[in-house]
């Protein structure tokens, strides 16, 4: 009896986390592919237009439950968020310093003239299909510098998964050089979330946050009720602390409502920079940049990446948001697996 007790529980627990199928929908009129898994809504690639969105974003990001944990500002804005800085949306890639051009800060809320701001143009869906156990999902961008000149072409894969606890995207991005370009070793990259006020830290002071060109928003003291994040990277560091620390991964755990929720970016061992320094902050933005040595490792590492015309560069990403408490073992075991996507 006791064997088929074991049996039987084996049996439902491999069938509980069993892939469950990915449909992708074209919303051409919406300007958006929607992503559903199991039959529900995951997320939806959203690209607006550079009259809405400087960059297109993956938006919103859902657990199993249906519970949004990206910030629904200035897209969709839910009481009680904050709202500085308007170019964290959903999910993104971009970076602060590309030939002097700053596609990170970039949104309508700045003033184009005082900065020098670049701008990513979804440029078209290159293929699209759901699956029984995954969706794939591959698009292409232009890197425009401020006058509209080429600078660089992306070429972005997301796959889309998913089980009875959790959803996973990789993004797979592949950027190419249509002029030499410069990535100059700055703060603000490259791959990022902005997560919903529940899964920040609680905050406990004001704070000012300038960028590039100076401009500064305030993040002040907020009502914390509710508030429950916490980062933990590979190295065991916890807190805010996980901020300018190397890691192969980096874990934001939380409560949101009586929902468990674990968001973790692993990065890539094919990437540059790897393992990557974190732009993990309290307030909300959980960002990996591979490319911000000098600001993290307070001058001892220096990264400037240079792309002569022609050349190539591939980052890849893979965020798991589960509906549990992940162990520093299990995420150990999915980073394993991320590592041998190519």
């Amino acid at each position: 009896m006791k064997f088929i007790f074991c049996s039987v529980f084996t049996l439902f627990t491999l069938t509980a986390l069993a892939q469950k199928e990915v449909v992708l929908t074209d919303k051409s009129a919406d300007k958006k592919v929607e992503v559903t898994i199991d039959g529900k809504p995951f997320t939806a690639y959203y690209y607006p237009g550079p009259d809405k969105l400087k960059k297109a974003v993956l938006y919103p990001l859902l657990t199993v439950n249906g519970t949004e944990i990206t910030r629904g500002w200035p897209v969709n804005p839910r009481p009680g968020e904050r709202v500085d800085h308007p170019h964290h949306v959903g999910m993104w890639l971009n970076y602060e310093s590309a030939n002097g051009h700053d596609f990170w800060n970039n949104s309508l809320s700045v003033n184009h003239e005082k900065g020098t701001y670049g701008t990513i143009v979804h440029t078209g869906i290159k293929s699209m299909k759901s699956g029984k156990k995954q969706g794939e999902l591959t698009v292409t961008a232009d890197w425009l510098d401020k006058k509209g000149g080429l600078m660089l072409t992306e070429t972005t894969t997301y796959v889309f998964m998913g089980d009875a606890k959790s959803r996973t995207v990789d993004r797979i991005t592949t950027l190419t050089a249509k002029t030499d370009v410069t990535f100059k070793d700055v703060k603000d990259g490259m791959f990022a979330i902005r997560v919903a006020r529940q899964l920040e830290h609680p905050s406990k002071t004001p704070d000012v946050f300038t960028d590039a060109n100076g401009i500064a928003t305030k993040v002040p003291v907020m009502d914390n009720s509710g508030v429950t994040g916490n980062y933990r990277n590979s190295e065991g560091v916890e807190g805010e602390d996980v901020w300018s620390k190397r890691a192969r991964w980096c874990n934001l755990r939380g409560k949101m409502g009586n929902e468990t929720v674990n968001v973790v970016i692993i990065d890539h061992p094919k990437n540059l920079g790897y393992p990557t320094y974190w732009h993990a902050r309290g307030y909300g933005l959980f960002a990996a940049n591979p490319l911000g040595q000098k600001v993290f490792s307070n001058g001892k590492e220096e990264l400037n990446l240079t792309l002569k015309n022609g050349e190539s560069t591939t980052f890849r990403y893979r965020t798991v948001i589960a509906s549990e408490s992940l162990s520093d073992e299990k995420i150990n075991q999915i980073t394993a697996d991320f590592g041998k996507v190519k």
